[in-house]
């Protein structure tokens, strides 16, 4: 294997314990053991804990960036953008059960620790703010666009908070319906009809 992708491997092992045990009790021991390094193999790529984290939110944006773009160029109008943008819950919902949502959990710990890098972890968010914001413009909602956006995003992330509470798929399921209603009730006229349904 590469240096590079010895690398990778660590970031994306990484990614995942900072999601599923977070940030602070994941320590360098544990990477290094899912990975199958020896200490002095992985400070050859990384020297602290911090530059992981560095590299696991650089990695998330990199991602989310491809994933909004592929949706713009896929989906058939700014609604069926904004449904799948809501329909993550539906499709991560064994881990959000789980674990919560990857994004909130990571900003809410990182701004508890008063970590330096909790403005680059938030910026995910605004990545997702920016991103929804643009498909009400586009809907003609230019003039609440940004509050439209975080009324969306607001709503996503209560729903994976009580979903981790409760462990329940169907007040899930329930919730993004609800959410798909409020999204045609805010653009009726640009609504379709026939949305193809996001897995």
């Amino acid at each position: 294997m590469s240096a590079s992708e010895t690398r990778q491997q660590i970031v994306d092992v990484a990614d995942r314990l900072f999601y599923e045990h977070g940030f602070e009790a994941t320590s360098f021991a544990d990477i290094a053991k899912d990975v199958g390094l020896s200490r002095g193999n992985f400070y050859y790529h990384f020297k602290t804990k911090d530059e992981i984290l560095d590299a696991v939110i650089a990695q998330r944006l990199a991602n989310t960036s491809g994933m909004l773009l592929a949706w713009e160029q896929d989906a058939a109008s700014p609604t069926e953008c904004i449904r799948n943008f809501v329909h993550i819950l539906i499709a991560n919902r064994t881990k959000i059960m789980a674990h919560g949502c990857p994004v909130g959990t990571l900003c809410n710990e990182l701004a508890k620790l008063d970590h330096t890098a909790k403005d680059r972890a938030a910026s995910l968010f605004t990545l997702f703010r920016d991103w929804l914001r643009r498909q009400f413009v586009k809907l003609g909602r230019e003039e609440d666009a940004d509050a439209l956006a975080l009324h969306v995003l607001m709503r996503s992330q209560g729903v994976a908070a009580l979903a981790a509470a409760f462990r329940d798929e169907e007040f899930i399921r329930r919730e993004v319906a609800d959410m798909e209603a409020w999204l045609h009730a805010q653009c009726p006229a640009a609504s379709n009809p026939n949305p193809r349904q996001p897995a």
